[in-house]
């Protein structure tokens, strides 16, 4: 049997440029010689379509959608993901073959924890669905149906599939496309039977598919793997009934049968195989990316979609000479090009020499356009302006003011050209609130938002060897961070140095950790003022722009605590 897995990047709305993607695949697909073809969960609309779902003429056309997705399979069976209404919505695979649908699957498990909001939008499906092609019996799921050990796949194991296919949209963190397929090899194991999964890839708002689809025997031997982070048509012999040999010999299964009240009951769906292949496809297993170039590969992808799928062009980044912004700007070449980037330093009285070198230096070796502007007299006029309201404008108010007056001049920009403004603020800075409200945290989209500050050096030193050479000057990486709001400031005047904060942010906003259990592991001192910090900063961090999610748990669709709280536990 040959199956192709069509690991594609879907934008969520837009049915008619869906539509083509799936149909181009689903001719590269039968060009290949391909029994079945494979697509994303929700692959029509794309994932997640949120509140769309809410509206009916939407669900409608996505379903006119996947009639014109129908009418092409002659000589192929495709299995889609779709929205589906009969009754109630349902996350659905639709089974399409002989130019319409001939059968749905409806999604049992509904996530409704962290990124995922799915009760909100559908039923749950209850039926199993069994599709004959052939002499084999694959059985559909979708996403979380999978995550979940027991039924659905261990009942469609019992009902005869040898082969279960997953349609997924499983949204990235750092570590999760090994963790995932670990998962996988225990449920191709646990039922006996080859498994198909096959990933959405691309960003969507905050969210990053990574894609890694994957073909597995029923001993959990992985046969075949897609690249991450790219589009790919994922093409691969199998032979599912090679799973009948196991089973025969694996009694776990008739036990787990008799303990059952009554047998799972399946509808079957009986389709033609087309004809044989007659070449046997090379099988390709792409490797895993080491963590940190699957750091850099997902915020270049996240990126470049937001960017691109809302409409924009080019960019522009506010370059101070420091770390974050020489690696946000470093990442928006890699990802667009230097031609669609622009760099911006705007250095105060109290910018040393040192940064503004760095900031031009980094504009150099990343071949983009740079533009200096000096804010010490626009913040003059600020300043005698408020002089007699404010009684002399100082302290706090008058560093703010400074990264105000960058906000300001960042978004001239972007009205003037259509230049989306990219922030360059850190997760560590972001927790406790180390920011500044329509100043550092302009912007249309915050790049860095979940990096905390130590993974940005890293990311730095791994941009620099991957390009073989100084892109980002080793004077910015090896300076201590500085705001460089006031004479001779130091990060470290104001909050921990990032090497101890970082730990606790990691145990307190990520792991949930109580105040007591963060006592028990480190300093009290910086555990009572990350705390109060980070529980302080919340009305800033709702204010934030958009970033890429790359942390097990993200401000705001992860972490999603309230801003009037006095739970100090």
């Amino acid at each position: 049997m040959r199956l192709a897995l069509a690991q594609i990047n879907a934008v969520v709305g837009d049915l008619a440029g869906n539509r083509e993607k799936i149909l181009g695949c689903l001719s590269d697909a039968r060009d290949a010689g391909a029994d079945l073809v494979v697509y994303p969960e929700l692959a029509v609309t794309g994932y997640p379509p949120e509140d769309l779902l809410l509206r009916p003429g939407f669900v409608r056309a996505a379903q006119q959608s996947l009639e014109e997705v129908a009418r092409a399979t002659t000589g192929i069976v495709a299995l889609v993901g779709t929205p589906w209404f009969d009754r109630d919505l349902a996350n659905a695979c639709a089974v399409c073959a002989d130019g319409r649908v001939q059968a749905i699957y409806r999604k049992h498990f509904l996530p409704n924890y962290g990124v995922f909001d799915e009760h909100r939008y559908f039923a749950e499906g209850r039926d199993l669905l069994l599709v004959r092609l052939g002499d084999v019996y694959l059985g559909p799921t979708v996403c979380e149906d999978l995550w979940q050990p027991g039924p659905p796949a261990t009942d469609l194991a019992l009902a005869g599939a040898q082969l279960v296919v997953n349609l997924s949209a499983s949204p990235f963190h750092v570590g999760k496309a090994e963790e995932r397929e670990e998962m996988l090899v225990t449920r191709a194991r646990d039922t006996s039977s080859y498994l198909a999964f096959c990933n959405l890839v691309g960003g969507q708002d905050e969210l990053v598919f990574d894609g890694h689809s994957v073909v597995l025997d029923d001993a959990g031997e992985v046969i075949a793997r897609a690249p991450g982070f790219e589009e790919h048509l994922l093409v691969v012999d199998v032979e599912p009934d090679l799973a009948i040999g196991r089973r025969l010999r694996d009694v776990r299964r008739r036990e787990l049968d008799r303990s059952r009240e009554s047998v799972p009951h399946a509808e079957i769906v009986e389709l033609d195989m087309p004809a044989p292949a007659r070449d046997v496809v090379t099988r390709t297993v792409a490797p895993f990316e080491p963590e940190l170039e699957q750091m850099r590969l997902a915020l270049v992808l996240g990126l470049r979609d937001y960017v691109e799928k809302s409409g924009f062009e080019q960019v522009v980044i506010g370059v101070s000479g420091g770390i974050d912004s020489a690696v946000t700007a470093a990442l928006c070449v890699d990802a667009f090009g230097r031609e669609r980037v622009h760099c911006v330093s705007m250095p105060s009285q109290f910018s040393s020499e040192g940064t503004r070198a760095d900031a031009r230096h980094l504009a150099e070796s990343l071949g983009c356009d740079f533009h200096e502007i000096p804010i010490e007299d626009v913040v003059d006029s600020f300043r005698d302006v408020l002089r007699e309201p404010t009684e002399g404008l100082e302290g706090l108010a008058a560093e703010n003011l400074q990264a105000r007056v960058r906000g300001v001049l960042l978004m001239a920009f972007s009205n003037t050209f259509g230049w989306l403004v990219v922030s360059t603020g850190n997760k560590s800075e972001l927790a406790v609130g180390y920011s500044t409200l329509y100043g550092d945290m302009v912007g249309g989209f915050a790049l860095l938002k979940d990096v905390f500050k130590t993974d940005v050096f890293r990311l730095a030193r791994h941009l620099n060897e991957r390009s073989g050479g100084e892109l980002i000057p080793m004077t910015t990486i090896e300076r201590a961070p500085s705001a460089e709001l006031r004479p001779d400031q130091r990060d470290e005047d104001s909050i921990p140095p990032y090497d101890m904060l970082d730990p606790v942010l990691e145990a307190y906003v990520e792991l949930d950790r109580s105040h007591e259990e963060l006592l028990e592991e480190f300093d009290a001192g910086i555990v009572e003022q990350v705390v109060a910090l980070v529980d302080r900063a919340e009305y800033k961090r709702r204010q934030a722009p958009p970033g890429v999610k790359l942390r097990p748990k993200a401000f705001g669709r992860d972490r999603r605590t309230p801003i009037t709280n006095r739970w100090k536990g």
